[in-house]
């Protein structure tokens, strides 16, 4: 087999305050001709920086190459010109990053994007370059490509950004695709038809591939060989067949071992009723004219009803843009709607702003990101104490109290109150969004994909956490998700919504097991829970 990439004895350092500090300690690893490599491990774990390092990409300040080589073919990329890698990048060598609303320029079509890049590796000039551009959002399945090539990528769903990045990477035909984390936020269905796509379009160019994620179960899917790494260190290289049989080192057997695992927790179906929702509908307005008069409506929620218990959890699945999130946000009056909501017998239709507030403090929420959620400029003491200000009249020494426990019980350090969100992990910022959604003492939490960017490993340990609450406080969750398999070990009920409407629902074991609409089978053929 031809070796397209060879990184031997990779070292990486970023300056910070005058020291260097090493991120990555000898990584040594070869990507051969047609072939596809799993880079995996943790957040934190040096992924991204080696896959970075190979174009040069990180910080020319910060970062310091501290030994090692990079080949590709035969070029050294770490001591090569900067004219001689700019060749390279993008042409030789084809890039998709994790979050394609970053790496996409908002002030441009996506098509001028495409166009730009055919220009600079390939010489075309405008109608050659746009008529390629135009085949290329075909050809990884882009409706009306001839259409979307003029939208920018906000009127783009994040599956359309997505693969518009997998052309825009591979427009050029390069020999190495390097792809980091790029089906991290996407639906169980949408990450299935990116993974084929991939696969197809790998086998059609050629051409290799280096494939970075912390999901074992798209490394089964996609790779050929998988190498392992833990705090910038090359644990384990394996065939992928092979790893997953038989791994060698303790940490590879963790991230095997860290799916979700066991059900939700025990309850009776005595329990009183806590939540209910009839005939919830959100229709947006579509605005046209001079007059910006209403010609249409996005229906994002049509008949929606479910009844939530006290310390039960119903578990909301479908794919993006199913109404799965408008339905959490109606739920807490967040987004007008129309239809019932009652909360323990009080109708919250009826209510108005004032008379909703007593309602908040019992009705919290946990989001998805926890970084976008928390704000950057205040503590986490702060941060978590806020609620408390807002809805209970405590002096400031019993808010210290609160929040010094309520930190104890997410598996916080209290003494570390006084930092700020940036200085956490993923999972621990996470863990401070809990305990803000906590410190109200509520009976019911919309949990909105508060687990779908953490690590495998992080993430069994946000669900033991959520589990071990629920428990002891007897709450009630909405839990909204892409992954079944967290659905499955966290809720006792499961609705499956598409475009809006409510396809199948019912006990989360039976529903599992016996699939009655085509796409609720199609999801877990796809999950395979």
């Amino acid at each position: 087999m031809t070796q397209v990439l060879k990184i031997e004895n990779l070292s990486v350092g970023f300056e910070r305050r005058g020291s260097i500090e090493q991120v990555t300690h000898q990584v040594s690893l070869a990507v051969n001709q047609g072939e596809t490599l799993a880079l995996v491990g943790e957040s934190g774990s040096g992924k991204s920086v080696t896959a970075n390092a190979i174009l040069r990409l990180l910080p020319a300040k910060a970062a310091h190459y501290l030994e090692g080589d990079i080949q590709f073919g035969d070029v050294n990329t770490l001591t090569c010109s900067l004219r001689q890698l700019r060749g390279i990048r993008g042409g030789r060598i084809g890039m998709i990053f994790q979050e394609p609303m970053v790496s996409l320029n908002p002030l441009h079509p996506v098509g001028r994007q495409l166009v730009e890049t055919l220009s600079i590796h390939k010489g075309l000039r405008q109608k050659q370059a746009e008529s390629v551009a135009v085949s290329w959002l075909e050809k990884v399945g882009i409706r009306n490509p001839a259409q979307k090539i003029s939208a920018y990528p906000h009127e783009l769903s994040g599956g359309e950004r997505q693969r518009v990045m997998i052309a825009m990477a591979l427009i050029n035909e390069p020999e190495l695709l390097i792809a980091d984390e790029p089906t991290t936020a996407l639906d169980v269905s949408v990450q299935a038809q990116i993974l084929d796509l991939l696969k197809a379009l790998q086998k059609e160019l050629g051409m290799a591939m280096l494939f970075i994620t912390h999901d074992l179960s798209i490394v089964r899917k996609i790779a050929d060989r998988v190498a392992v790494m833990q705090q910038g260190r090359l644990v384990e290289t394996q065939e992928t067949s092979l790893l997953f049989h038989a791994p060698e080192h303790p940490y590879t057997r963790q991230l095997i071992d860290s799916d979700p695992k066991g059900g939700p927790v025990p309850v009776s179906q005595e329990s009183q009723m806590l939540l209910q929702a009839r005939h919830l509908k959100v229709w947006f307005e579509i605005r046209s004219g001079v007059f910006r008069r209403v010609t249409d409506h996005v229906k994002a929620v049509t008949d929606v009803g479910f009844d939530l218990k006290e310390g039960h959890t119903i578990g909301i699945v479908g794919e993006s843009g199913s109404g799965k999130s408008t339905t959490g946000m109606a739920i807490l009056r967040l987004v007008n709607c129309e239809g019932m909501i009652r909360y323990q017998n009080t109708e919250l239709q009826a209510l108005d702003r004032k008379a909703m507030l007593p309602f908040r403090s019992r009705m919290q929420v946990v989001f998805q990101d926890p970084f976008s959620a928390l704000n950057p400029r205040m503590s986490v003491a702060e941060v978590i104490g806020e609620g408390l200000y807002v809805h209970q009249q405590l002096s400031k020494d019993e808010a210290e109290i609160r929040i010094c426990q309520v930190m104890e019980e997410v598996g916080l350090d209290p003494q570390t109150r006084h930092r700020y969100p940036n200085e956490f992990s993923g999972g621990q910022r996470q863990r401070i969004a809990i305990a803000r959604a906590l410190v109200l003492k509520p009976k019911f939490i919309l949990l909105d994909e508060p687990t779908s960017s953490l690590d495998r490993t992080v993430q069994a340990q946000v669900l033991e956490l959520l589990k071990s609450l629920q428990k002891k406080y007897g709450l009630s969750y909405l839990f909204i998700s892409h992954d079944l398999s967290v659905i499955k070990s966290l809720c006792h009920y499961t609705i499956v919504m598409r475009q809006g409407q409510i396809v199948e629902q019912g006990n989360t074991s039976q529903l599992f097991s016996a699939p009655q609409h085509p796409y609720t089978q199609e999801l877990v053929a796809l999950s395979s829970v």
